[in-house]
């Protein structure tokens, strides 16, 4: 059961967006250019192919109104698969240069607050006129990749059309129809897809640590709960869609010699060296033959070993990042994380670097120069994206923090079952705690990481968003 914050002051992110200095509008030049494209989306500039035959359908969490993808996939024997990946065309509505560019430069990505969103573009944009909303022409870049029956991608088309998705979807409904046998005719090869693309995940070394996540629930009686964020299996098989379209992204790119990239560099020998140690020393079991990610896709998280072992291998994938490029390709263009090169084209609407990176596969695949608005911009996307990626990380940590204090306030003295993740180089420990499924720093823990362990809560500062512990 959830524990709920009430009262005085619970609810209330006021502060934390001052503190951020997180923009309460947008600039009055942004907002009346935003208003003359999204009047008419169907007036954008630019010849596009007419894809509305496509039965293409979104799947997103339940209630969400930004709609970036709308997706259709089909078999195609036993050859593979055909994935229609129609993606909104933000730069379709952005003028370069323009107001709007300039504030979405400065904002970079939309920060998800639990009382209300910071959007990188103003709602008559990211949730009307550019969401793909369904039953509605919307304005796309059309993906369109053939997969072979290995589950590699073997064939690619990118282009500009008008698409209407027939239906929005969510995570459950798409679980509980293709539980029943009912799925939707646009998704039911999405099982078997998802699937095959997380076995090649696995093989080509990528790593996806399952660490605890945190979520903050709005309570229908009022206040705010802190609940552990499981992933869906359809969410992970519709994750893949769009891992599959930026790895494909970062081919062309990459290929053309022109482009922007995310970036994690490989974890090196030394780092796998250590996390065979702390597995053998958790006493996870780890095969000489196998590799970080088949160690990994075969434990149980809810293990505290195994939750110990996986919040360890976080410390593999530090230095992420964005890389661009005009001319010679860097020597280092992978992605730790992905174990291949990827970059960000699939969600425009709500990151910045998105818009710019298509751009430039457009132009690849269509044989022609990359615009230069787009080009100019390449060597300014990494520092801004850097930036925002930090602030949203920070605005995030501090909101689940806050909903924790809040949470916490009147259960000083309480004791709480958790597991010990990780020391630090100051030896204390994080330990995540199941209810209220928070992470917390504990002093003078004496059982090793993957030990279960009681703590007891000593102070809460509600202003500071400050929790302390200690080991029972």
């Amino acid at each position: 059961m959830a524990l709920v914050a009430h009262g005085q002051g619970a609810g209330d992110f006021a502060s934390l967006r001052a503190e951020f200095a997180l923009p309460e509008s947008f600039p009055p030049q942004a907002l009346a250019e935003a208003e003359v494209v999204a009047g008419d989306p169907l007036s954008c500039p630019g010849r596009r192919s007419d894809a509305t035959d496509l039965p293409l359908v979104t799947v997103d969490p339940l209630g969400a109104k930004d709609l970036d993808q709308a997706v259709l996939l089909t078999r195609r024997g036993r050859r593979g698969f055909r994935v229609h990946y129609a993606i909104a065309d933000v730069a379709a509505f952005v003028v370069p240069g323009g107001a709007l560019d300039a504030e979405a430069r400065r904002r970079g990505q939309t920060l998800y607050l639990p009382d209300g969103n910071v959007g990188l573009h103003p709602p008559m944009l990211a949730e009307q006129a550019a969401s793909l909303l369904p039953g509605v022409v919307r304005p796309a870049v059309l993906w369109t990749l053939d997969v072979d029956a290995e589950g590699e991608p073997c064939a690619v088309r990118v282009r500009r059309a008008w698409v209407r998705s027939v239906e929005q979807l969510d995570h459950d409904s798409v679980a509980e129809a293709l539980r029943a046998g009912t799925p939707h005719p646009s998704v039911a090869a999405l099982p078997e897809l998802g699937r095959l693309r997380r076995e090649r995940a696995a093989r080509r070394g990528a790593l996806e640590p399952q660490v605890p996540e945190q979520r903050i629930r709005a309570e229908p009686e009022g206040g705010w709960a802190l609940v552990r964020r499981l992933r869906h299996e359809v969410e992970e098989w519709n994750a893949e869609l769009s891992l599959l379209t930026g790895m494909v992204a970062a081919k062309l790119m990459i290929e053309a010699g022109v482009g922007v990239l995310r970036t994690v560099p490989e974890a090196g020998d030394d780092a796998v060296d250590w996390l065979r140690r702390s597995a053998r020393t958790l006493g996870v079991p780890w095969p000489d033959s196998a590799g970080v990610s088949e160690v990994l896709a075969e434990l149980d998280p809810a293990d505290p070993a195994s939750l110990a072992l996986h919040a360890a291998t976080v410390r593999l994938l530090r230095g992420a990042g964005y890389t661009a490029f005009d001319g010679e390709v860097p020597e280092s263009v992978g992605h730790g994380g992905i174990g291949s090169p990827y970059a960000h084209v699939t969600a425009p609407i709500r990151r910045l670097v998105d818009r710019f990176a298509t751009e430039v596969c457009l132009a690849v695949t269509e044989g022609r120069d990359v615009p230069e608005w787009a080009r100019r911009s390449l060597p300014e996307l990494p520092r801004l994206m850097g930036l925002s990626d930090t602030r949203a990380s920070r605005v995030e940590r501090a909101c689940l923090d806050q909903v924790g204090a809040w949470v916490l306030a009147e259960r000083v003295g309480t004791t709480f079952d958790g597991v010990v993740l990780r020391f630090d180089a100051t030896g204390s420990a994080e330990v995540f705690v199941r209810n209220p499924p928070v992470l917390v720093r504990c002093a003078d823990v004496t059982v090793p990481e993957g030990s279960e362990i009681t703590v007891r809560l000593t102070e809460v500062d509600v202003a500071d968003r400050r929790m302390c512990f200690e080991q029972a």
